[in-house]
């Protein structure tokens, strides 16, 4: 456990919650008796142990994520009274390093302007809003509000933005008088307002999501907001509507260069079914984002006519947080870990969904064009225990890396690389002793990553969960390969050419994967080397 700062003493009482909910996890490493049936809780077959979830009922999209006075804030699509999407309320959990959480009391709760739809926070710390106290700082929170009745009679105007305030550090908020600060337009979807400091144009941005395209709206005090420009229409993949969108400036790698980032998720509409993000790299005059000719080329070319900040079916409406510190400096997301076409079937009962691991975006520049990197959070380093590291190995048929005895893989990370890939391809396969597998890799014939689900474990409680094997291009033209693998009882996260292409996609065996192989998809090839770390959440 870190060292909590003493700083207010609102900081000191949220340290004091924070200390009392985190309880130790009891790690056992007593072998089983295979001989015996072994019955599994859904708790200790599903509930992950790196992954955000909510004690218990119904979660979607991260919300109002931001740093301060030692805490990052999560805020998200709640319904507390249900295992399914409700009544939209915004919940809320604390962390020190983004991996152990705190579940807080819900932070935003629907009222008779509608549900608290998806939104985004800041620190106002020059009080530009007038709302801080004796020089107190802020945070503002944005939200779309829902009215339901005005959906259910036809309306189109049923959804606009409000913001609320808080002065105790982000526990509770007040909803602004003025609200809507932000009327409808007459457009059915228009919502998930996310705020930016703009620091080079020195004002406050905000990217709101409208049908098919994303409007800008700049202000000065976070209550007055004036449209600046949209932008979308004939750009990107249009399979479903935009949701959640992110938007920020970025150097580039290597370079003193700045380009701007718009992320947009779309549902559905991805690229291997259902929910994704996509992304678009260009410029920014303080009114007009336009696509990098270079990116515009890129996404001309590419199968959806859109790039992918993951491939994988189970990594949405990720935003990034507010407020990071410029000691920190990195650009920080994470996203929800589920998809529409099943999250609101998949085989838990007393919580619903998770989030992915925390992640840190990096924009690079190289043959192919601008690329968005991501890897998990370097904290994530902290939780490393038993490790298990090979070289050299030669992979000739199915070649056992790792099973149980030698380290719990229900939640591990593993890193690897194979030197000179050619056309070499292949296949890692997770498997435990009730024969379900989990297959994914490389495929040399197509130059594709793929996850295969298939035979995973529960499947049938939707024809859409395992109806085809997810594949992602390889864009990286390096000729050798890096991959990082993040395990979590019922997730995977992939990380290849250095996150250049990321893959995402849940789970649920029957018994926990006890075992972890490799095959050749063709020919013999050997693994440089192979590392792989249990990751002990206490």
């Amino acid at each position: 456990m870190k060292t909590l700062r003493k700083t207010s003493l609102v900081s000191m009482l949220i340290a004091l919650s924070f200390l009392i909910g985190c309880k130790d996890k009891v790690q056992s490493n007593q072998d089983v008796d295979e001989s015996v049936n072994v019955s599994y809780t859904e708790e200790d077959l599903y509930r992950p142990s790196l992954h955000f979830t909510p004690k218990e009922a119904w979660m979607n999209d991260p919300n109002g994520m931001f740093y301060y006075n030692g805490y990052y804030h999560l805020y998200f699509q709640h319904y507390p009274d249900g295992n399914v999407w409700g009544p939209m309320h915004w919940g809320h959990a604390i962390s020190t390093d983004m991996v152990t959480w705190k579940e807080m009391p819900i932070a935003i709760f629907p009222d008779e302007k509608g549900y608290i739809f998806s939104g985004s926070a800041v620190v106002d710390v020059n009080n530009t809003s007038g709302f801080g106290k004796g020089g107190g700082q802020p945070i503002i929170a944005m939200f779309t509000y829902h009215d339901v009745e005005g959906e259910k009679a036809g309306k189109t105007n049923y959804q606009s933005q409000a913001i609320a305030y808080s002065l105790d550090e982000g526990q509770t908020f007040t909803k602004y008088s003025g609200n809507p600060v932000i009327k409808n337009p007459d457009i059915k979807d228009f919502r998930d307002p996310k705020i930016v400091w703009d620091s080079i144009h020195e004002k406050w941005l905000m990217v709101l999501a409208a049908g098919q395209k994303i409007m800008f709206y700049s202000s000065s005090n976070l209550k007055d907001w004036k449209l600046e420009s949209d932008f979308g229409d004939g750009i990107g993949a249009h399979g479903g509507v935009w949701e959640c969108p992110d938007f920020f400036p970025m150097v580039v790698q290597g370079t003193d260069e700045i380009k701007w980032v718009l992320l947009v998720s779309i549902n559905p509409g991805g690229p291997n079914g259902g929910s994704a993000t996509q992304y678009f790299v260009g410029d920014f005059d303080g009114k007009q984002f336009t696509i990098d000719p270079s990116f515009e080329k890129d996404l001309n070319s590419s199968e959806h006519k859109s790039i992918w900040i993951d491939y994988g079916r189970d990594n949405y409406a990720g935003v990034t947080w507010a407020n990071i510190p410029d000691t920190d400096g990195r650009k920080l997301f994470m996203g929800w870990m589920s998809n529409w076409h099943y999250a609101q079937d998949v085989p838990t009962e007393t919580w619903r969904s998770a989030m992915t691991v925390a992640r840190e975006v990096e924009l690079k520049k190289n043959e192919t064009g601008y690329r968005l990197l991501s890897k998990p959070i370097k904290e994530l380093t902290n939780y490393r225990s038993t490790k298990y590291k090979k070289e050299n190995v030669a992979i000739k048929g199915d070649t056992k890396i790792i099973a149980s005895d030698d380290i719990d893989l229900a939640s591990a990370e593993v890193n690897f690389n194979i030197s000179d890939l050619k056309d070499k391809g292949f296949t890692f396969k997770l498997t435990n002793k009730e024969g379900d597998t989990l297959a994914f890799g490389y495929n040399n014939s197509d130059e594709s990553f793929f996850v295969d689900r298939r035979k995973s474990g529960k499947t049938d409680f939707s024809e859409k969960f395992a109806s085809h094997v997810s594949k992602a291009k390889r864009t990286s033209l390096n000729p050798d390969l890096t991959g990082t693998i993040i395990l979590d009882k019922t997730s995977i996260e992939l990380f290849f050419d250095n996150g250049e292409t990321v893959m995402t996609e849940i789970f649920f065996p029957n018994s926990p994967f006890d075992k972890l192989s490799i095959e050749p998809n063709d020919q013999e090839f050997v693994l440089g080397n192979i590392e792989i770390h249990k990751l002990n959440i206490n």
